[in-house]
């Protein structure tokens, strides 16, 4: 399946542009990949493809990350505004036949959940390990290691010492140094480092709106093995939430879809195959 990539922008971005790589027919449903926080729109290169077959699959980059502008200002709310000038870039409509499905891991998914709630405006939600229910220490371990700003003297050392965030022990070799590939850039000082600015791990998190907004129906992946979505907290977030329900993956953490593809896609495209 050939990956188009793009850069966009609108007005409600204020000159920033955002990078996107989009898969499919454009006259299908849009299915919309939300990477998490330290991430890129290339975690989902290897799960796409399938995904495309029958939607027109679109994975962002937020800004700070991957191939997005890395702008000096931080903003609160700032990848809320990404995700609503994506749909606006891609004519997506608030109700109806274009009404978008939202995927999105982690920070990603709580992107998703926030915009559902608020606009009302979404087909159907997978929310992969949004983080609930996780030890303080576990939280505060997992912004510490993305908050440094790691540097290196050549590409190839950049790309060899790439690893995710928390540890994605079933994750093959083959597939980290793929992403990993995709996710370093020369520094203004001839140094490699990731493509992702740690200064945005520094702010707070906006106050969403309430979850028993969310109407869309919302299927909840958790890692049987997650470090940071309890199953307590996969359970709050299904009665929270009117239209939901939880998958669990076996022998899979916070990075599931990684360690664990094969029983990602099983559990995800069944819910998916209702909306399409």
């Amino acid at each position: 399946m050939t990956a188009r990539s793009e850069r966009f922008t609108t007005p409600s971005l204020r000159g920033v542009f955002l990078h996107a790589i989009r898969r499919g027919d454009p006259s299908q449903r849009a299915l919309l990949l939300l990477h998490g926080g330290g991430a890129n729109a290339h975690w989902w290169d290897h799960l796409a493809p399938v995904f495309a077959e029958r939607f027109h699959v679109v994975a962002l980059d937020f800004r700070g990350h991957g191939d997005s502008d890395h702008p000096a200002e931080l903003e609160v709310g700032a990848f809320a505004r990404d995700l609503e000038a994506l749909l606006e870039h891609l004519g997506a409509q608030a109700s109806g036949p274009r009404e978008p499905i939202l995927m999105g891991h982690s920070m990603g998914g709580h992107i998703a959940l926030d915009h559902a709630a608020r606009t009302g405006g979404v087909r159907a939600l997978v929310a992969i390990e949004v983080v609930r229910g996780a030890p303080t220490r576990a939280r505060r371990v997992m912004r510490l290691a993305l908050a440094v700003r790691r540097s290196y003297p050549t590409r190839e050392d950049a790309i060899a010492r790439y690893r995710f965030l928390p540890p994605a022990p079933h994750a093959s070799e083959e597939l980290r140094a793929r992403i990993a590939a995709h996710s370093v850039a020369q520094l203004p000082d001839g140094r490699f480092g990731f493509k992702f600015d740690p200064r945005w791990f520094g702010l707070p998190p906006s106050p969403g709106p309430p979850l028993s907004a969310v109407r869309c129906p919302t299927l909840i992946v958790r890692g049987a093995e997650s470090p940071l979505l309890s199953e307590e907290g996969a359970a709050d977030f299904a009665a929270e939430i009117p239209s939901a329900q939880v998958a669990v993956i076996e022998a899979g953490g916070h990075n599931l879809h990684l360690e664990q593809p094969k029983a990602f896609l099983a559990a995800v495209r069944p819910f998916l195959s209702k909306y399409a």
